[in-house]
């Protein structure tokens, strides 16, 4: 009996702590996710008044292409170097979507936008990017059965209309040229987010962005070369500040920044991920006092404190 005690026994003691493993293993890559998606937000958050210094030196086409090209060549050099494989077929449509949408679209549309709008106002405009990156992860995901639940959709959808409102009191309520381009930008944007988490959890999110700047390659050098000489840089030429501001753009916010973004998406879901960009207007607003004299809005406050409950409650809430 005691040999027999002895050998049922044993498994059950030996398998606890494989229980308690297999249990930790999502909580470890869920704030690992977090953490990197989190990261991904802060690197972008800087983007808007990046391209504002750009602008200052770079005419808007010539900022977005040479912005492309430069992460382009980047990204194939990392790719190079790292001897990656070139990505299955089935892989392809998805990154020409990622290339479309966060390559060509949003630089271009939020380039575009800046040159009239404020950084402050342009980033609140784009605060509606989480709810539509989650609702096109979840038509994206329908025929996988997974749906977000019904508090997260409401918990986004209360900051998405936090979002909207401060939008309209700051354009008193009507919406020019530069919030159309913004909300198309966002529609583009939120397209390629979705879609590069959904391949991110098949390809590193790292080459997942690398083979999407490097497909558009073509077309952001041939925009740069034909808006350089439509766009002349200033005889003095664009300065440390146009300078400093496209380097970020190519190498942050069209690179690096989407590595950590997609490995946090593909780690925690693309509709959690997304609802962390609700705090990235309110960030930008820091930027863009701190860095570019803009004045705070006084609604900013409010809306911060609506925002950072939106983004719990999302949190909390299971798919």
């Amino acid at each position: 009996m005691r040999a027999h005690d002895s050998a049922t026994t044993s498994p059950t003691v030996a398998a606890r702590p494989a229980t308690a493993a297999t249990a930790a293993a999502p909580a470890a890559a869920g704030a690992t996710g977090t953490a990197l998606a989190a990261l991904g937000v802060l690197s972008f958050s800087f983007s808007f008044p990046a391209t504002a210094w750009a602008l200052t030196g770079f005419g808007p086409w010539t900022a977005t292409g040479l912005r492309g090209l430069l992460a382009g060549l980047l990204a194939a050099l990392c790719l190079a170097a790292a001897r990656v494989p070139l990505p299955a077929r089935r892989h392809w449509p998805g990154l020409l979507v990622v290339a479309a949408g966060c390559v060509l679209g949003f630089p271009l549309l939020t380039t575009l936008a800046l040159r009239t709008s404020s950084t402050a106002h342009s980033a609140v405009v784009i605060g509606l990017l989480p709810p539509a990156t989650a609702a096109f992860a979840a038509v994206r995901a329908r025929r996988d059965g997974r749906r977000p639940s019904r508090l997260f959709w409401g918990a986004a959808l209360a900051g998405a209309v936090a979002v909207l409102g401060f939008t309209l009191v700051q354009s008193h309520g009507r919406p020019g040229l530069a919030d159309l381009l913004l909300f198309a930008a966002l529609l583009v944007c939120a397209a390629g987010y979705a879609e590069g988490g959904r391949i991110s959890r098949e390809l590193p999110g790292w080459q997942v962005i690398g083979w999407a700047v490097v497909a558009a390659l073509p077309v952001t050098a041939l925009t740069t070369a034909l808006a350089l000489p439509t766009e002349p840089l200033p005889s003095g030429g664009p300065g440390a500040k146009a300078v400093a501001g496209l380097l970020y753009t190519a190498a942050v916010s069209q690179f690096g920044g989407f590595v950590v973004w997609y490995r946090g998406m593909a780690l925690i879901g693309v509709p959690r991920a997304s609802q962390l960009q609700l705090a990235q207007p309110l960030i930008t607003l820091v930027w863009s006092v701190l860095l570019l004299g803009e004045e705070l809005p006084a609604a900013a406050p409010v809306t911060a404190v609506v925002v950072l409950l939106c983004i719990a409650l999302t949190q909390r809430a299971r798919a």
